[in-house]
Parts: structure tokens; sequence; C-alpha cells
């Protein structure tokens, strides 16, 4: 491996850096993006049994905020449990609006490497070219190693391009899905907490 980055020159090296950052973003969006960190599935069961209860104080109400994406948005909606419905959906969707960056959260920056790294692969390519026929220009046909060089450099820099533009936007697109499968199964949870304070569904 050292010995093809050795070969693909200095042009190869923002390609590298743009592999170790799509990696690290990869790597921390496929922990985060995790459902029982983003929408625990028991989590309006819980705030169910506290209204039922009557056991939903402010500690329980900071604690459920702090505690996930659709925890903050259930908060907005108790916060307001005694306004009337519009209120509370309003109260609703604007947390909703505040959780969305949080989820998209370096997607723009993996788009960024998938979109900038065949053209720095591109870019690699020019340059050994560029090489090749300089030294073609100062010693000629008749050394193939000046030739080889040259053709190494384009070669590895193109193949260096797309080996990291091809799967960071496979895991862009997969993340971008993966953000919109979450968002409709927080509205959905945000709908039922609705329906459950404003009595149209049984709280108990």
């Amino acid at each position: 491996m050292f010995e093809l980055i050795k070969a693909g020159g200095w042009s190869i090296w923002p390609i590298i850096l743009c592999s170790v950052a799509a990696l690290a973003i990869i790597g921390e969006r496929l922990w985060s993006l995790q459902k029982k960190y983003v929408a625990p599935p028991n989590l309006l069961a819980q705030v169910r049994q506290w209204l039922t209860q009557d056991e939903l104080d402010p500690a329980r109400l900071t604690a459920l905020r702090e505690s996930s994406p659709l925890g903050k948005i259930l908060a907005a909606g108790l916060v307001n449990r005694e306004h009337e419905r519009e209120v509370v959906k309003e109260a609703v969707e604007n947390a909703g609006r505040h959780v969305v960056p949080e989820l998209e959260r370096y997607l723009r920056a993996l788009g960024s490497i998938a979109a900038i790294s065949p053209f720095l692969g591109l870019f690699g390519t020019v340059v050994g070219m560029i090489q090749m026929f300089s030294g073609i220009g100062q010693h000629g046909v008749g050394d193939p190693s000046i030739v080889a060089e040259g053709i190494a450099v384009a070669l590895i820099n193109t193949a260096a391009g797309l080996a990291v533009a091809i799967p960071s936007l496979l895991f862009y697109r997969y993340f971008r899905g993966r953000v919109n499968d979450l968002l409709i199964d927080m509205e959905a949870e945000a709908i039922k907490l609705v329906e459950i304070l404003h009595g149209e569904q049984e709280a108990g």
C-alpha cells in the first residue's frame, strides 16, 4: 500500500486526506444514526406512563429533552401540554426543525467528498501526464521508465479518486435515506403525543 502511495506522487495526498475524513464521517454517522439513539421505541410509552401517573416534573422533562432527538420533540410538546392543540403541534414542529440539522450533521461534507474525489483523481492524472511528457521532452523516448512513471502516477490517482468517491456517495445516499426514515418515525410519535394530550387517544 505504501508503495502505491509513493508511486502516486504528491498529488495523491489530497485524496488520502479525503478518504480519512470520509471514513471518520461514515463511522460517526453509523453510530449516531442508530434508532436507539435517535428515536428510542419505548420513549413515548414512558412519557405516557408519566402522564397517567402524574409524575411529569421539570427534572423528567429535562432528562427527556437531553435523552435523544425524539426526546427533544416530545419535551417541546409536553412543555405546552396545557395549551390548545395548535400550540402543541407548532411547538413540536419547531422542535423537529431544530432536530433535522443534528441528524444531517456532516452529510454535506460527505457529499462534497464524493463529488470532488474524482476531480482530485483527474488532477493527479493530468499531473502524471505532464510528468511523462516533461520527461520525454528532456530525455527522449529512450528511457521507458520515464513513461512508465508518469502513467503510474496518472492511473493510481484516477483509481484512488474513484475508490474514495464511490463508497462516499453510497454512504451519503444511505444516510440521507436513514435520516428521512427516522424523521418519519419521529413525526408519527409526535402525532401520537398530540393525540394523547388532547384526549383523542387513551392515555392509559
